[in-house]
């Protein structure tokens, strides 16, 4: 090494040589310079392994068409009669053959509820069932159902339901056919989403509305091949339906599996990989941070390389080796870490009770997640390794110096960083402009991530220029506590690249967070609004023809079972050459009253004389407040003012809200239409007490019961919520991954910046500094970085969220979060902080005569 340069010397090897001896010398760099990669290698491959437990565990627990069937025949809505069938049985190659019917009926009674019907043939190798309780039916007049109908419909073993099926004879008809529950099934071949029955095809058949069978399931003789078994039953098929198809039972089954593990499921996944995306592209800003750290601390010994003739490119093909082989390392790490969690997490759930299938071993991906960890690292050391290789060979005179400590930004960046901004912002410009016009809603949003996306790029390029005027304001409270504060400030402060570099990590995970908090509000609002004008009480008891008179109201009323009992009339009125409704239900009359909003006037304007009109017929007849309604009726017109107009439809949909007077004006009977009603408490135990009581208060006191039905209005904004509620559990579980990776990159930044400026602690230990005030600075130092973050953060989500929300949804209320954005910033402060706990430590073990003694 210290040999004059010649042409022929294996520099190469000299070069890199030194390169991966300093690196091996201290393996604590290597530790820190890679854990932010470590983390995202993690990550991936551990979704990769999530992957695999879902996949498997779907498979596993998904038994469509049973292993034992050879072939299935189908016939598409013609169906296979039963003659198909007996002829298919009588084949001498034929071991069995099962008709399959998927079809369902109404359950007699006030309330809207299904059941689907199955057929199976409850035992043998080609069931779909397995018996639970009772008995499996086998007589006519019986059927089994599965768990969810037994809970739900309380139909336990020896109960009986009553079915409205088509009436063979007139299919405009139902006729009731009462069923004896003879055990409850488990089903194999579906999750059991819905409450279901089932019995033999020959019970089924008769009670479903369908010509014959969809599908008739074969299984083979002993011994018999498939060709010659397809042979015979294709001769039966072509005698006996035109139009009947065979497949083989591995084919069937096969697309069964892709259907089980595709859809939704295949949604969620691609849904994760974008985010693992943003978190590999953190993990790649916070590498490169740390390498231009560890380069810049190591700038006296890149100049003496340069001094005796180590060639500029040869350092950098040095220093990139250097990053592969931090990539290779941390990445091999994270596979492994990730490969047992894998493996431990089937364990740990059967331990909880939870049946999860194993993830196997998928080598594949493993070396793709290695090789992606290698380029992605590479591509981060590139620019400070080729930054560092610049240094000049009169640099070995000097102290070492931190390269990232000026402030100054380069002209190309400053042109670039205005110019992404401004890109950024006419994006969001146009938006804005654009108004409530419906467009293409998937090309504004794809408008919106693409103006989001230039935006944080700017603040990439412009985070050095930021990083003062933000922290002057930002770190004024940290001044006020006195020496370890104003250290803490100014160290931040005195390195702004730096600062920079590691604050727009934490920003990327403050904005995705408050931009998914701010679309989670916005979205429960819109939800909850649309909720109290489609459904806005538990139930809905819908009276027929007749009405209800107030005899009958006031027994639901009178049922402790029930709260907030609420009556309704409504009234067709015909106008415009179309019908719309008219209904005094007032909104304030409910609890979900309060969630209705108005385009223009206010509901409280509502009574007498006045009217709230609904978004389309307002649009219709162009209407706004003040304006004047004129309704028809047989007694004359009825002239209403508009109180106020509603942005989409009115409660229970309704085209027209009036007072209860002006529906007498209109000629209106007394009796209620319908009536809404919530459950006394909250929870689906109440909800089934108080539904059992309308049913019986229906029984009772209803002249003619089966003209009332009830509607569990519950079951829809349930739903909604529950949606809801999912995407915002997992949007936040997958932009906490960033957080993961933004904190771990405070943490190594902090790290090596305890490292590079030890000659400068231990100049603050001699002048008197104590060593719990040196770690309160550091700590406050890296708690700065998550101030700042946050800041930066919450100024690009927030706006960002709102416009997204305002293209996908223009009606969806603003909701400000601000109790949960204000414990993101705190939290962020909070973590950052106690990333700069672990280096703080190790700061101030070292005396003052010992930190003074070297550079390093």
């Amino acid at each position: 090494m210290n040999a004059p340069w010649r042409p022929n010397a294996p520099w190469r090897a000299s070069v890199l040589g030194s390169q991966l001896a300093e690196l091996l010398r201290r393996p604590g760099r290597l530790v820190t310079t890679g854990l932010s990669v470590l983390v995202a290698a993690f990550v991936v491959f551990a979704t990769v392994m999530a992957q695999q437990i879902t996949v498997n565990t779907t498979l596993d627990r998904f038994r469509g068409t049973p292993e034992a069937v050879s072939l299935v025949a189908t016939a598409g809505d013609a169906g296979l009669s039963g003659d198909t069938l007996r002829r298919i049985r009588a084949l001498p190659c034929v071991a069995e053959a099962v008709g399959r019917v998927n079809s369902g009926a109404l359950i007699a009674g006030p309330s809207e509820r299904w059941l689907d019907l199955y057929s199976d043939p409850g035992t043998g190798p080609l069931s779909q069932v397995r018996l639970v309780e009772g008995t499996y039916p086998h007589r006519a007049g019986e059927i089994a159902v599965n768990r969810r109908a037994a809970e739900e419909l309380e139909l336990a073993p020896g109960t009986r339901t009553t079915l409205l099926v088509p009436d063979r004879g007139n299919p405009e008809k139902t006729v009731k056919v009462t069923l004896t529950v003879t055990g409850v099934v488990k089903s194999a071949a579906t999750a059991e989403q819905q409450a279901g029955g089932y019995a033999t095809e020959a019970r089924i058949e008769p009670l479903a509305d369908l010509p014959g069978y969809q599908q008739v399931d074969i299984r083979a003789g002993d011994g018999v091949p498939q060709g010659e078994l397809s042979r015979q039953v294709r001769d039966v098929l072509d005698e006996t339906s035109s139009h009947a198809s065979l497949s083989s039972g591995s084919a069937v089954r096969a697309r069964e599996a892709r259907e089980a593990v595709g859809g939704d499921l295949q949604e969620v996944f691609r849904l994760i990989s974008v985010f693992l995306a943003v978190a590999v592209g953190a993990a790649a800003l916070v590498a490169t941070s740390t390498f231009r750290i560890v380069f810049t601390q190591r700038l006296r010994q890149l100049a003496l390389l340069r001094a005796i003739g180590a060639p500029q490119r040869r350092l950098v093909t040095a220093l990139a080796v250097e990053g592969a082989l931090v990539g290779a390392v941390a990445g091999s790490f994270g596979v492994l870490l990730a490969l047992g969690a894998g493996h431990l997490a089937p364990m740990l759930a059967t331990s909880a009770g939870q049946e999860l299938s194993a993830p196997g071993f998928p080598v594949a991906y493993a070396v793709l997640v290695v090789a992606g960890t290698v380029l992605v690292t590479v591509g981060a050391v590139l620019a400070p390794a080729l930054s560092a290789a610049r240094v000049s060979p009169l640099h070995a005179l000097r102290t070492a110096d931190t390269g990232t400590s000026g402030s100054r930004v380069q002209a190309a960046r400053l042109v670039t960083g205005v110019v992404l901004a401004t890109a950024a912002a006419g994006l969001a410009v146009m938006l804005l402009r654009q108004g409530d016009n419906d467009g293409d809603r998937d090309l504004g949003m794809m408008v919106v991530v693409a103006s989001a996306g230039l935006a944080f790029l700017a603040l990439i390029a412009l985070g050095p220029l930021l990083v003062r005027p933000v922290l002057a304001v930002a770190g004024w409270p940290l001044r006020r506590l006195g020496t370890t504060g104003r250290l803490a400030v100014s160290g931040v402060g005195g390195t702004p690249r730096r600062a920079a570099a590691v604050s727009v990590v934490v920003a990327l995970g403050a904005a995705l967070v408050s931009g998914a908090l701010v679309c989670l509000a916005c979205l429960t609002g819109y939800m909850e609004r649309s909720d109290a004008v489609a459904a806005p009480a538990d139930f809905r008891i819908a009276a027929g023809g007749k009405g209800f008179d107030s005899t009958v109201v006031r027994q639901f009323a009178a049922s402790p079972q029930l709260t907030h009992v609420t009556t309704y009339r409504t009234h067709q009125v015909k106008f415009t050459d179309r019908e719309f409704e008219v209904s005094d239900l007032a909104p304030n009359a409910l609890p979900t009253g309060k969630l209705i909003d108005t385009a223009t006037g206010s509901l409280a304007d509502l009574g007498p004389g006045h009217a709230v009109v609904a978004s389309d017929l307002a649009a219709e007849l162009d209407l706004t407040t003040g304006d004047t309604l004129t309704l028809p009726s047989r007694r004359g017109r009825v002239e209403l003012t508009v109180a106020a107009t509603l942005p989409g439809p009115g409660p229970l949909l309704a085209d027209v809200l009036v007072a209860p007077a002006d529906l007498d004006r209109l000629g209106v009977s007394a009796h209620a239409s319908g009536i809404l009603a919530d459950a006394a408490t909250e929870g689906l135990a109440a909800r089934g007490r108080a539904q059992r009581a309308l049913e019986s208060t229906i029984r009772a006191h209803v002249p003619d019961p089966d003209e009332a039905t009830v509607t569990v209005l519950a079951e829809a904004r349930d739903s909604s919520q529950d949606t809801v509620r999912t995407m915002g559990t997992t949007a936040l579980g997958l932009v906490a991954l960033t957080v993961i990776v933004a904190v771990v990159g405070v943490t190594a930044t902090t790290s090596l910046t305890a490292i590079e400026r030890t000659r400068e602690f231990g100049l603050l230990r001699a002048l008197g500094l104590g060593g719990g005030a040196l770690r309160r600075t550091i700590t406050l130092e890296a708690g700065l970085y998550g101030v700042l973050g946050g800041t930066l953060g919450l100024t690009l989500g927030v706006p960002y969220a709102w416009l997204l929300v305002r293209t996908a949804v223009t009606t969806a209320p603003l909701r400000l979060p601000t109790a949960h954005l204000l414990l993101v910033f705190a939290g962020l402060a909070a973590l950052t902080a106690l990333a700069g706990l672990l280096p703080a430590r190790r700061a101030v073990r070292s005396t003052p005569m010992t930190a003074l003694g070297g550079t390093e």
